[in-house]
């Protein structure tokens, strides 16, 4: 999953952006209000953290910006902006969330967790296929009980297969929900992760999960 941190803060930025990506989650960051919108217009982000009182351009600009260009990305506004009027004021304009300063990490994570599943009409962290288990929040999979060893990449691309089940992810749809904007990845990067995710489904007796359109791109078609 992808996400974009927008906090002109340098420290809470930079803590937040390892924070994140230490979870798992592909993070584009960034202090600056112009910025921002530029990454919004050429990236697809999951769940967008937003500071109100930003250089150049400010928070609920941009948060307009997103909802009049109907994009779907959650967005969960980060503020010092305690009172209830600015938390109503931000509600109304579009956003998902509202987290005052100073938050707990874990809260954040939870909440980011929330709209995700939210976001994919998910009902519970955990989705199974048979004796499959992909467990979102713990970011474990399991086969009949049997813990199995991904890859942070590896369990990355099985995620983004799963809660987009039914749907051809295209190879540059996963570069764009995977890979953050400062990272190079090759088509047969995709691939070899892809073939190492089959392998140890197979070893487990899974065999059919994840499928190829030819030309297109990757698809789990059920779970």
């Amino acid at each position: 999953m992808k996400l974009l941190i927008v906090e002109d803060s340098q420290r809470l930025r930079k803590a937040l952006h390892l924070g994140l990506k230490n979870l798992g989650f592909a993070v584009d960051a960034t202090g600056n209000g112009r910025e921002a919108m530029g990454y919004l217009r050429i990236n697809t982000y999951d769940v967008v953290l937003l500071d109100l009182m930003l250089p150049e351009v400010d928070g609920l600009s941009i948060l307009r910006e997103i909802r009049t260009r109907k994009k779907d990305s959650a967005v969960i506004i980060i503020s010092a902006k305690d009172q209830v009027d600015d938390r109503i004021v931000g509600l109304d304009q579009g956003a998902d969330d509202y987290l005052c300063k100073p938050f707990d990490f874990d809260e954040l994570h939870a909440r980011i967790k929330s709209l995700i599943r939210r976001k994919h009409k998910l009902h519970l962290n955990v989705l199974e296929f048979d004796t499959l288990k992909i467990d979102i929040g713990m970011r474990s999979l399991t086969i009949a009980n049997q813990m199995v060893n991904l890859t942070p990449n590896e369990f990355s691309l099985l995620e983004l297969l799963a809660v987009n089940c039914g749907r051809v992810m295209t190879y540059s749809n996963i570069e764009n929900h995977l890979y953050d904007s400062y990272s190079s990845v090759t088509r047969n990067a995709i691939e070899a992760n892809i073939s190492a995710v089959r392998k140890k489904l197979k070893f487990h007796g899974i065999t059919n999960l994840i499928q190829t359109r030819r030309g297109f791109g990757y698809f789990i078609d059920s779970l």
